[in-house]
């Protein structure tokens, strides 16, 4: 059983360092009607969070993104991002109820294909991008990722990048 576990999770860990590429751009509005370009992040590492406000799933993680942004403060961007059915309004009871300390954007879906490359997507789903706008890694919240979701393994992957770990090829 040990055996199968960890072929499982080396598999996961060479599906996910897969080889870099450019973070998508996009523009999108926020909650306050401000508008966020990926572009003006340039220089600071950005989690982009694709979620739904009705997802269990993102309302626990926010806690945890929360932790993120007070923890590293302008040193990390942090865009959580949401898709119809979701509106203006159930986004602003969203951030609201869970007080969240950085933007939530309304996307109509374009932003969320263009990182996930697929018309369905497993919420929520993070990516982790460089200062210099490469996609380092990303997870989809699972048994093999609660660690990042719900522990220490996203912290540890910004101070990895902080600290200037090189690039995963």
């Amino acid at each position: 059983m040990k055996t199968i576990v960890a072929t499982l999770l080396c598999g996961a860990a060479l599906f996910a360092a897969g080889p870099l590429r450019r973070a998508p751009g996009f523009c999108l509005m926020d909650t306050s009607q401000q508008w966020h370009d990926l572009a003006d992040y340039r220089g600071k590492i950005v989690l982009v969070e694709f979620m739904k406000t009705e997802c269990p799933h993102c309302a626990n993680f926010s806690t945890v993104l929360n932790g993120l942004k007070s923890k590293y403060g302008d040193k990390l961007a942090i865009l959580a991002v949401a898709n119809p059915p979701d509106t203006p309004q159930t986004m602003l009871q969203f951030v609201k109820g869970h007080s969240l300390t950085y933007p939530l954007l309304l996307d109509q879906g374009q932003a969320a294909y263009s990182y996930v490359r697929t018309a369905s997507i497993d919420l929520p789903t993070v990516y982790l991008i460089d200062a210099n706008g490469m996609i380092r890694n990303s997870w989809v919240e699972g048994v093999l990722t609660k660690d990042i979701f719900e522990g220490n393994g996203l912290s540890r992957e910004i101070d990895q990048l902080l600290a200037g770990a090189p690039a995963k090829k």
